[in-house]
């Protein structure tokens, strides 16, 4: 984080700590169980990263991956919107697939042909361990795994660290499908869960502002379609 602080001009400096002082209290109350705070907080994580990867000028299927995962985190804390979460981070997947596509992940998994094959056997495995347990859900579940998956393989193709944000997002759901299907969890199933999605979704962030940065002429992050410099 340190070094995506030095980087940034004020405004993503302050947003950026925001961010943070909004993810350890979120975490904190999750902790503590104190019900409905914790949720108001959840709704406020996902906007201030968006928030943070606008004033670096970031892509746009970034920011709409993010304001999807924050319409999911909403309707995940609502009675009888649980679908409706599921299908919204379906649509963030959708968004990071695409734009990792665009930026050259196939060609890079071409050569390392063992990440595909490998999160390939996760994601069978996972299916078949969990289908008994999920009832009703078996089909959403394994469809949103699919596009969860290709997330986490499609991410591999763009080095560590936007490689460990799609491995944890995929960590962190797993854990949601495993009480979903009445599995063992580790102590504090919710905070980890909610530990691991922040972390992938800041690592899936910054990696990307990271890298268009590094790519710009004038060393900051440029929307894809936008020249360096333009407003």
């Amino acid at each position: 984080m340190q070094n995506d602080v030095l980087r940034a001009g004020p405004l993503s400096r302050a947003v950026l700590i925001a961010f943070w002082i909004c993810c350890a209290v979120h975490l904190a109350l999750v902790a503590a169980g104190a019900d409905p705070m914790n949720s108001l907080t959840k709704a406020l994580v996902m906007p201030l990263l968006a928030a943070w990867v606008l004033a670096q000028r970031g892509p746009r299927p970034l920011v709409a991956a993010l304001l999807l995962s924050w319409g999911g985190d909403v309707a995940l804390e609502i009675d009888g919107f649980f679908l409706a979460g599921m299908a919204l981070f379906a649509g963030a997947h959708v968004c990071y697939v695409t734009y990792f596509v665009r930026e050259g992940a196939l060609d890079a998994l071409r050569r390392r042909p063992v990440v595909p094959v490998l999160y390939a056997v996760i994601w069978a495995g996972l299916v078949f361990f969990l289908w008994p347990g999920l009832g009703d859900l078996r089909l959403p579940v394994a469809g949103y795994s699919l596009l969860l998956t290709a997330t986490a393989v499609t991410a591999a193709g763009h080095g560590l660290r936007i490689g460990a944000g799609g491995a944890l997002f995929l960590l962190s759901d797993t854990l949601i499908a495993f009480d979903l299907a009445d599995l063992p969890l580790p102590p504090m199933n919710g905070l980890v869960v909610m530990a691991t999605y922040i972390t992938a979704q800041y690592l899936l962030a910054s990696g990307i502002v990271n890298r268009l940065r590094a790519r710009s002429p004038g060393g900051q992050a440029v929307a894809l379609g936008e020249a360096p410099g333009a407003a």
